[in-house]
């Protein structure tokens, strides 16, 4: 189990319409006598923050009321407005979640924002906004677990990372509360309505955002490129390791967990929900309010609530199952860069609660396949990969998380101009996982957030040469959100995705190159497995 929560914690870090945006001020160039930073007039109120030699930092912002007691379970409410200038120099609160993706949390006041843009003036125009999404699996992390003054700096940017409720406070539902299944989709929505509001306040464009995020913020990404309610709420879109039409087979992403997916119907949701409420002794018309008294504790903690959270489609906020709407060309008209690393199953791989044999290889090749095993047993032989373990990561990496991706990005690129990315740093710093000898890391799952930004609890020490990638990412990533094109001065040519051909991203002379991921990851053969 410890293990587990150690693999969670790991993809945790990885992994309300208010006044109209001219009503936010302009930032106070003073600072105040008692050593606080810069202060920046919101719609809801002023909030001072910390002033760095090259970059401001806004923290613990709040964009939506708390949603505690009868507000739990609501759509986000605007904020309290105040008057005097907030402290916004410490994160606010992480959202409840259950021990296992990182620091645990019952407090339910946590929906703050974070902002973060260089010390320097704009030069007369307004700075491109990148809003991202924390991973998690939908039940863990924080936006506080970010910094992104690297990004916002070196890409001349405005940078803003948002919690959004996690869990079964973000995702339950019940059919005795209407448009249940998607309280999280709708709180990143509004922070999306925050940015639009207050952005320029901080030197920001409104009109230019990028919304971006990793694992089951990716997938949460996919939710919104889809999702009526967010037409015109962002301009460009980041993809990072999560796809529309994402699922897995048993043991796929965590050990013990059943085969499913990132989206599911919300009358399943629901189901979920009314056995959560009999279990704590809630049922007929009331069994909604009667579980709004049961402690936040309780409910982080129960089994039942447990465990990476699927996205509901039939709801208010998400109405059709992304990857349908993706196939019927039912999604927001906006750029896209989309990719994934190039050993993403080894994340899971590695953190097995059994030690990895050739026995425990083929039983969960059968565990996840079924009378097709063998077939995939034969195409992916431990003796071609230097052990079961590595195989049994090669199997995921291409099955759960590859081909998924460029299934969805030939839809995209039909539609809507798409660059398509493989990290690719097989070196890249684990930070303080250890990984075991026989399933070398490699460009894990995540493996590509220690090279955008600053991640809590996780130290990366770059060579040169990966600092350079390092450098090389943000300059495509915010060249994106600048202009919908990676492409930029001193950054190597990156062409939109054409026959499966994606960009491969890794350090050193020659790290950047295209490949064709379809054929790397075998996508020919699962597509007709699946």
């Amino acid at each position: 189990m410890g293990k587990q929560r150690r693999a969670l914690r790991l993809l945790a870090a990885a992994a309300v319409v208010g006044a109209m945006i001219g009503s936010a001020g302009p930032v106070l160039a003073a600072e105040d006598g008692g050593g606080g930073g810069a202060v920046v007039r919101t719609d809801a109120g002023p909030v001072r923050g910390i002033v760095s030699s090259d970059h401001r930092t806004f923290q613990g912002i709040p964009f939506a009321a708390p949603p505690v007691g009868e507000l739990r379970w609501q759509p986000p409410r605007p904020p309290q407005p105040w008057t005097e200038p907030r402290d916004a120099t410490v994160p606010g609160n992480r959202c409840a979640q259950s021990p296992g993706g990182g620091p645990p949390s019952t407090t339910e006041d946590c929906l703050y924002l974070n902002v973060t843009t260089p010390t320097t003036q704009p030069h007369g125009r307004l700075r491109p906004v990148m809003l991202w999404v924390h991973g998690g699996g939908n039940s863990y992390g924080s936006a506080n677990d970010f910094d992104t003054h690297r990004m916002a700096v070196g890409g001349d940017v405005v940078v803003i990372t948002t919690n959004y409720r996690l869990g079964v406070f973000g995702f339950f539902g019940h059919e005795n509360l209407a448009d249940s299944g998607d309280f999280g989709l709708e709180d990143q929505q509004a922070a999306l309505r925050w940015a639009q509001r207050n952005a320029a306040a901080f030197g920001g464009d409104p009109g230019n955002v990028t919304l971006f995020g990793e694992s089951g913020g990716a997938f949460d990404v996919c939710a919104q490129l889809t999702s009526p309610l967010s037409a015109g709420l962002f301009q460009r879109v980041i993809i990072e390791s999560g796809t529309c039409s994402s699922n897995w087979p048993r043991n796929g992403v965590v050990y013990g967990l059943p085969a499913s997916a990132a989206f599911v119907d919300v009358d399943r949701v629901r189901d979920n929900g009314a056995a959560l409420a009999r279990a704590h002794g809630c049922a007929g018309a009331t069994a909604v309010d009667c579980l709004r008294r049961v402690p936040a504790a309780d409910l982080a903690n129960d089994p039942l609530a447990a465990g990476l959270t699927p996205v509901a489609y039939g709801s208010v906020a998400l109405p059709e199952r992304p990857d349908r709407a993706l196939a019927d060309g039912r999604f927001h008209r906006v750029p896209i860069l989309s990719g994934n690393t190039r050993d993403e199953g080894r994340l899971t791989a590695a953190f097995s609660p059994q030690p990895f044999t050739e026995d425990r290889y083929r039983g969960l090749l059968a565990d996840a396949f079924g009378d097709r095993a063998q077939e995939v047993a034969a195409r992916y032989p431990s003796s071609a990969f230097g052990s079961p373990g590595l195989a049994w990561g090669a199997v995921l990496t291409d099955r759960v998380w590859a081909c998924a991706h460029m299934a969805d990005d030939r839809q995209l690129a039909a539609r809507t101009a798409t660059y398509a990315y493989e990290f690719a740093d097989r070196h890249a710093p684990t930070g303080y996982f250890t990984f075991p000898s026989d399933i070398p890391a490699g460009a894990f799952h995540s493996s590509e957030l220690a090279y955008l930004f600053d991640v809590a609890g996780f130290t990366a020490v770059l060579t040169p040469q990966q600092q350079l990638l390092a450098n090389q990412l943000i300059g495509y990533w915010t060249r994106f959100a600048a202009t919908g094109d990676p492409n930029g001065p001193g950054l190597p040519a990156w062409s939109p995705i054409r026959d499966s051909r994606v960009q491969s991203l890794a350090p050193g002379d020659g790290g950047i190159h295209q490949v064709n991921s379809g054929v790397e990851h075998d996508c020919r053969f699962w597509s007709t497995l699946d």
